[in-house]
């Protein structure tokens, strides 16, 4: 696993566009138009922007797999986020799906554990290269980063067959979210 950079931007949107497709809880948030497969990835470079900025950005040796990482304690409203969060509202979340989105946004912040986190936003691998171990190896890679800074590592996941996985990595479902779909939150550490 290796620090991504700028230059990686382009990749790690198609990893997470396509590994993402029909992920319940992207799509809960993403208006759902003819638009629909750009909007995704347009909410997948928000969020490298906004881990590039106030967390961490992986990428797998390979470029098939990445993560990332936001760390709240980090984050802080800027010009620039507060134009990046604009545009994700216009561009990828539609006017009509932001008050469901907010929601949606504040229940989760408001469940997270207690103490310093390392939020594990997204971790993909492109679906070609799924279940050849990409995936876990980097999030033992994540895992391991998260616990050097002394961190509780935390993240949601709607996709059921993935709970095992990541379980067998360590991780505990502290609470299930209801928003038509179950979102499963997960910690460790």
């Amino acid at each position: 696993m290796r620090k991504a950079g700028i230059e990686d931007k382009n990749r790690i949107v198609d990893i997470l566009s396509n590994a993402f497709d029909d992920n319940k809880s992207v799509n809960y948030i993403i208006q759902q138009d003819a638009k629909r497969k750009q909007r995704i990835r347009n909410l997948m470079a928000y969020s490298f922007d906004l881990c590039h900025s106030f967390g961490d950005v992986f990428m797998s040796e390979d470029k098939k797999g990445c993560a990332l990482i936001l760390l709240p304690d980090k984050k802080k409203t800027t010009l620039r986020s507060i134009l990046l969060d604009t545009k994700l509202a216009v561009s990828a979340i539609g006017l009509a799906n932001i008050i469901k989105a907010m929601k949606r946004e504040a229940a989760i912040n408001k469940i997270h554990p207690d103490g310093i986190t390392y939020y594990l936003w997204f971790i993909g691998v492109d679906p070609t290269d799924q279940c050849n171990g990409v995936g876990s190896k980097l999030l033992e890679s994540v895992i391991q980063e998260g616990l050097s800074q002394k961190r509780i590592i935390c993240l949601e996941t709607s996709t059921i067959k993935n709970l095992p996985w990541y379980e067998k990595h360590g991780f505990e479902t502290y609470l299930d979210l209801d928003f038509g779909y179950t979102l499963y939150c997960m910690k460790r550490g």
